[in-house]
């Protein structure tokens, strides 16, 4: 229904009589002309319906599923969810006394959530209904209804008392627009605004689209902050692009981002002449199943990238042919080769790393923030006969005691309220045969400390709720930016963990202890950033780089990488003078001469924090929605950046 017109979107009340005997000629066969009282979107409705033997005696939508059904539902369309949940805690608290309801669903019309008013004779109503999370109201299970209607045109439309094609359903009035994925356009879900005919206003509809709107910017929000985010922890993987093809995938397995030209790497790695465009992975069930992946993308070339539990995406690495007409010869390269620095400091940390590679003894890395101690922990893996295995990252400091503790050692079904059926394997077990990091390790609550010491000790474990013991095999490596002996000293860390961890103890240098290596890193992220923002050739000019070097870099690594990028994307000409840095790197002519104070990472941070917190007039809750993060979380960087709010400000301003 390409052509719809906003008015064919919109029922006309006080026709209903009329509709129904049009209707009932309709489904008598005496009607031999389309009836002028019945908008066009309605009968090719009903005409759609007849065609697949929809029983117009229909009263209700099927039993809806319930239960672990309904939660797998759930976490396959979790990003659906997550995106209109704002939208779904406002329809709870402004639709009460409106008498109608805010459904979403998904692509194939099952309801997912429901929030809205809650009187006695509406919910009745919902109930009989069966408008229900889990239930189907696809057009072809319930008839002419605005959620299966809305998928079956890709058009917004009202559906208003007769028109509904079951006669059951004729007491009801219901406006939807369909939900939009952001990147591709394809249709994901459905947004309505249901209740009784008597409810029926226009107004439903503009809402229902307005709805729908504000979920696809949630989704692209979502979906850039994904990215940014897999690009921050692909960073440290990719390798040099004069020997590797390196190609992006985002989380629905939709390349996005590529080391070279696509065709080009299309054409290097075998793809069949003809094929237009790089492939799509599909999702991670797809990649997982292999259902998705063509014959000639290698599943060895390619790596799920997951963060803090949430898959971001999957990295495609692939060797390019050689010169000689071979293939290089593996594409995850030696440990350490991507590693850029040329002090002596540097080179001492890099060959004692690749030495104790070679043992299973635990690692403890210690350095100060952004310096790059998950890097090291890759090396070190890199460097280790279990280089095969897998990579398994934790932060003990991202999450609650009960989370982590799930986290790490799985649990058995029922173990506590929310799990899931049958239980899931922790990361401990994850990593078997393979490399354990957590990072953050002197955030690990002080319960769970004497489980991780039996785990390297005995290598045994057992998952939460459960009394057998399994073998685990993992190597273990360990960051931390505190001073460890100090919280033993305080009892927060326990000791007989702390000199199990402490066997080989790698202190990384900060960056402001080996300026040296300050030019070779700035090389390599320009050049890092010219490949991935498409950006033209930049270079720092020498009084611009000393500069650089006088700057004590509290956030390290990290802070020089995100300085780098800011100046390539924002900065004019090819040159780049000492005039388009920062005012707090300008100002820093001596180490330790400047106040420490924020990092460019956490003044980005602070200054996102505070222009969404006025955007949202002050309310932390919204404020937290909008961020994708948990409430205390905000609060808690509302604190340590000092962030105040002014009501007075945010009025004047508007």
């Amino acid at each position: 229904m390409l052509g719809q017109t906003p008015e064919d979107a919109f029922a006309t009340p006080g026709i209903e009589r009329d509709v129904l005997t049009s209707w009932e000629r309709f489904l008598s066969g005496s009607s031999s002309a389309r009836q002028q009282v019945v908008r066009s979107a309605i009968t090719d409705s009903w005409q759609r319906c007849q065609q697949s033997a929809v029983d117009y005696r229909r009263g209700q939508a099927p039993m809806p599923i319930r239960d672990d059904r309904l939660q797998r539902l759930l976490d396959k369309r979790s990003r659906l969810v997550q995106a209109g949940a704002s939208t779904m805690a406002l329809a709870r608290d402004y639709m009460l006394e409106t008498g109608t309801v805010m459904v979403l669903t998904d692509v194939d019309g099952v309801v997912l959530r429901l929030e809205g008013d809650t009187k006695l004779a509406l919910r009745d109503a919902v109930e009989k209904t069966h408008l229900l999370p889990g239930s189907n109201w696809s057009e072809t299970t319930c008839g002419t209804n605005a959620i299966g209607t809305a998928l079956e045109t890709g058009q917004p439309i009202q559906v208003h008392a007769t028109e509904h094609f079951c006669s059951g359903i004729h007491r009801w009035t219901c406006s939807a627009s369909v939900i939009r994925d952001p990147i591709d356009g394809a249709v994901i879900g459905v947004i309505d605004i249901s209740g009784l005919s008597s409810s029926y206003g226009r107004p439903a509809l503009a809402l229902a689209i307005s709805a729908a709107a504000r979920i696809e910017a949630q989704l692209l929000q979502m979906e850039l902050d994904a990215r940014y985010r897999l690009l921050d922890q692909c960073f440290w993987m990719l390798p040099p692009s004069d020997r590797h093809h390196a190609v992006l995938f985002d989380s629905a397995g939709r390349p996005f981002k590529a080391s070279g030209e696509m065709s080009q790497i299309m054409r290097d790695l075998g793809a069949p002449g003809g094929q237009s465009g790089f492939p799509l992975l599909g999702s991670r069930d797809d990649q997982l199943c292999g259902t998705s992946r063509p014959a000639w993308i290698k599943e060895e070339w390619l790596k799920a990238v997951v963060h803090q539990g949430e898959h971001l995406g999957t990295v495609m690495v692939a060797p390019k042919p050689a010169t000689s007409g071979k293939l290089v010869s593996s594409a995850r390269g030696e440990a350490f080769a991507d590693t850029v620095y040329s002090s002596p400091k540097m080179h001492s940390v890099v060959e004692k790393c690749r030495r104790v590679g070679k043992s299973a003894a635990p690692v403890l890395l210690l350095g100060e923030t952004g310096v790059g101690k998950e890097v090291f922990a890759h090396g070190i893996h890199a460097a280790s006969p279990r280089r095969n295995g897998p990579f398994i990252a934790v932060n003990c400091g991202c999450a609650s005691r009960e989370l982590l503790a799930s986290e790490l050692f799985g649990y058995v079904d029922g173990a506590f309220t929310g799990a899931r059926r049958g239980g899931m394997a922790g990361k401990i077990e994850a990593a078997g045969r393979g490399t354990l990091f957590l990072d953050e390790i002197g955030e690990l609550p002080l319960d769970l400390q004497p489980m991780l010491l039996r785990a390297l000790e005995n290598g045994e474990i057992s998952r939460i709720g459960e009394t057998a013991v399994r073998k685990v095999d993992f190597r273990l490596v360990v960051a931390t930016n505190r001073n460890l002996q100090a919280e033993v000293e305080a009892q927060r860390f326990r000791k007989d963990l702390f000199y199990r961890l402490a066997v080989v103890p790698v202190d990384i240098p900060p960056l402001r202890e080996r300026c040296e290596d300050i030019p070779l890193l700035i090389d390599h992220f320009v050049a890092q950033a010219s490949a991935r923002y498409g950006l033209s050739d930049r270079r720092f000019a020498p009084e611009t780089i000393a500069r650089l070097q006088r700057h004590d870099w509290p956030g390290n690594v990290r802070e020089l990488r995100n300085l780098v990028e800011s100046v390539m994307l924002t900065g004019n000409g090819e040159l780049i003078e000492p005039s388009d840095l920062p005012e707090t790197i300008r100002g820093s002519e001596t180490p330790g001469e400047r106040d420490p104070g924020l990092s460019l990472a956490e003044s980005s941070e602070r200054d996102l924090i505070s222009r969404t917190l006025r955007s949202c007039n002050g309310n932390v809750t919204a404020t937290a929605s909008a961020l994708g993060l948990a409430k205390s979380t905000v609060y808690a960087k509302l604190h340590r950046y000092d962030i105040r709010f002014d009501p007075g400000s945010a009025r004047s301003s508007r």
